[in-house]
């Protein structure tokens, strides 16, 4: 049983969440709090093993209050914020206080939308309790929502894509502990590299204010993808939160495609998307990386890349958050090879020149 403490000024918030979190058979809500005050108060006499934390509250803030859990007491915290593009800075600076994901505050939608919402907040819960508990929870088994696979946006081709360019192009996937990873990855990267493209598993609304700011203490330009955006030398593109991102070819120019449709692999964006389409547009000509994260997505995808010819990477244990997509990608044979994070870039860009 994973026990999660919630901490947020809205009783709508904290009994929405509760409400979700209950009604799986693996997670409990150990307590709510109103504020870190009182937060601080009930810690005394419990230890939950996730805590969910606004950033916005009375008395105490939330970026406060987690510099404090994490010098004296840390424990896996999961960021929970409304799409407000002023609070998202903050967001990010608390990813680098040492919580380790962001999901957005549950809200009023249709059936379709409450039930992603939930399939996501409790997924992220289950990431966040292995981050440093990975062998405490044994596996349970609890009711969860269909995982589809790549073909409900991209259906597997049925014949092989001619290479008509020999530009590289990286393709990145992560998820929980990924901002940061990013971070290292990217802030390595030449101005002149290759492009690249990246699925990271983050909330609509985030993806634009987490571009801007890897843009600002990066060499190369990063951006949100917006659809049809080109690939370029020196340019990154990020997926937008809540929408899938398919590479394209159109001759010898790659460009992407934003998507909408249903959670692939528990996702969206997802990485099995992403990798299948570079698979058939860029095969060869494609370098895969993926990097720490919960479950198996892209895993499947970056086996597809090998298959048509590409090189994979895969981020090593002892420098992931939670070892669960590259784990998963080695283990069905899809990475050519296994480094730490902070050798990724390098290395990527030496095959790239070699190839």
């Amino acid at each position: 049983m994973i026990n999660v403490m919630i901490v947020d000024d809205s009783a709508v918030v904290r009994q929405t969440l509760t409400e979700i979190l209950s009604r799986e058979k693996d997670l409990s809500v150990l307590a709510t709090a109103s504020d870190p005050y009182d937060a601080v108060e009930k810690l005394k006499s419990m230890v939950p093993d996730v805590i969910i934390l606004d950033i916005e509250m009375p008395r105490m803030d939330g970026l406060t209050f987690l510099k404090k859990i994490m010098t004296q007491h840390p424990l896996p915290v999961i960021i929970c914020s409304s799409k407000a593009e002023e609070g998202s800075q903050n967001v990010f600076q608390a990813m680098q206080f040492g919580a380790v994901d962001i999901i957005q505050k549950p809200k009023v939608g249709t059936k379709e939308f409450i039930e992603e919402s939930r399939v996501m907040i409790c997924d992220a819960v289950r990431a966040a309790s292995m981050t440093n508990r990975k062998k405490l929870v044994a596996p349970v088994v609890h009711e969860v929502a269909p995982k589809l696979s790549a073909d409900v946006i991209m259906p597997m081709p049925t014949h092989s894509v001619s290479i008509e360019t020999t530009e590289s192009v990286i393709v990145v996937g992560a998820s929980t502990g990924g901002t940061e990873a990013l971070r290292v990855f990217l802030e390595r990267l030449p101005i002149d590299c290759p492009g690249v493209v990246i699925v990271q598993h983050m909330p609509e609304h985030f993806t634009a204010a987490f571009a801007s700011r890897l843009d600002g203490i990066c060499a190369v330009s990063i951006k949100e993808a917006e659809d049809n955006d080109t690939v370029l030398r020196g340019r990154v593109l990020i997926a937008p939160g809540n929408k899938h991102l398919l590479l394209k070819r159109a001759g010898a120019r790659y460009f992407v495609e934003v998507k909408t449709g249903p959670l692939v692999s528990r996702h969206r964006p997802s990485v099995d998307v992403l990798f299948r389409s570079t698979a058939r547009y860029a095969g060869k000509n494609a370098i895969g990386v993926i990097m720490t994260g919960m479950g198996d997505d892209g895993a499947h995808g970056m086996l597809e890349m090998k298959n048509a010819g590409s090189f994979n990477v895969a981020q090593d244990e002892a420098s992931c958050v939670v070892y669960g997509m590259p784990k998963e990608a080695v283990k069905i044979g899809a990475v050519d090879k296994i480094l730490p994070l902070d050798e990724i870039a390098d290395f990527v860009i030496k095959k790239t020149a070699s190839r």
